[in-house]
């Protein structure tokens, strides 16, 4: 099979045994059996019914920033669509294929003096990544301008979700609850003054590199806030930062980031997040629940 899949599809840049560490923020993760890289939604509808076709397991992968690989790798098609970036407006309406980079649709949102979108101007994922986590920052989250994305099922069918389907929360969406692909996605944006979004732009990205450790790999941040607290200083407060598992370490300049200072693997991660999980809840009782993406399979 592994010899074919590649053949089965000429038209899509498929390859084997892909080692993912070479696409994760993290620099982290084992081999993928099959990595295919499609140009847009018919071929990755194709890819899709494929896998349903022959019982192969798949799953899709966004700009891998916000995402732990295990060190075992993924079996069966990982899917990552990082060829389908293009990005329109009309009316205010910014549409964007899942594979385009959040940061370059805030850029084109800034081009067209429309605002709305400063909030993501710092956030290293893809727009579907960013869509199916709710991602957020400095007061903003995509659910304030999100209007509708086209997605495909497993089945093979495409459907249009509005903001009423999406059941949108704290870094949930309902996406995450299916087997599906965000394919592109539209965001409702407001005309406004093209020096004022610039600025506040600029705040957000000085601000961004200011706080967060972006000279080193990493996943972004770790977990998700508890009601109640931060988790920069709850881990502060333990007496954690800066310890280093492996070649993971907990950020000196910011504790809720975890980074790759020394050829670290997945493991060291994961053992990492799990120590920082035990001590927190038994120094303060307040449980951290990840806010990165953990998939693949141990060695």
């Amino acid at each position: 099979m592994k010899n074919n899949l590649p053949a089965i599809f000429p038209e899509i840049a498929i390859l084997v045994d892909e080692p993912l560490m070479n696409y994760t923020f993290t620099k982290t993760g084992g081999p993928a059996d099959f990595l295919a890289f499609p140009k847009n939604a018919d071929e990755v509808r194709e890819l899709v019914l494929y896998c349903k076709d022959e019982n192969m397991p798949w799953l899709i992968l966004g700009n891998a920033s916000n995402l732990i690989v295990k060190d075992g790798g993924i079996r069966g098609l990982v899917i990552m669509l990082s060829d389908m970036t293009d990005i329109t407006v009309e009316e205010g309406l910014l549409t964007a294929e899942a594979g385009a980079k959040l940061i370059d649709a805030t850029y084109v949102a800034l081009d067209h003096s429309l605002t709305g979108f400063e909030f993501a101007c710092g956030i290293p994922g893809s727009v579907g990544g960013a869509v199916f986590m709710n991602a957020g920052a400095y007061d903003g989250e995509v659910q304030t301008i999100f209007e509708s994305c086209d997605v495909l099922l497993a089945d093979g069918s495409i459907q249009t979700y509005t903001k009423d389907d999406m059941d949108f929360a704290y870094r949930h969406t309902a996406i995450q609850e299916l087997q599906a692909i965000i394919l592109r996605a539209r965001f409702r944006l407001v005309k406004g003054d093209y020096d004022q979004i610039k600025a506040r732009m600029v705040e957000l990205t000085e601000l961004r590199q200011l706080k967060q450790p972006l000279e080193y790999p990493s996943c972004g941040s770790v977990f998700k806030r508890p009601v109640g607290h931060y988790t920069g200083k709850l881990i502060q407060d333990a007496g954690l930062q800066g310890m280093k598992w492996g070649g993971a370490q907990i950020s000196e300049k910011h504790a809720g980031f975890i980074v790759n200072v020394d050829n670290a693997t997945a493991t060291d991660y994961l053992e990492l997040i799990a120590y920082i999980q035990k001590t927190i809840l038994e120094k303060f009782g307040v449980t951290l629940e990840t806010e990165v993406r953990i998939i693949g399979e141990e060695v």
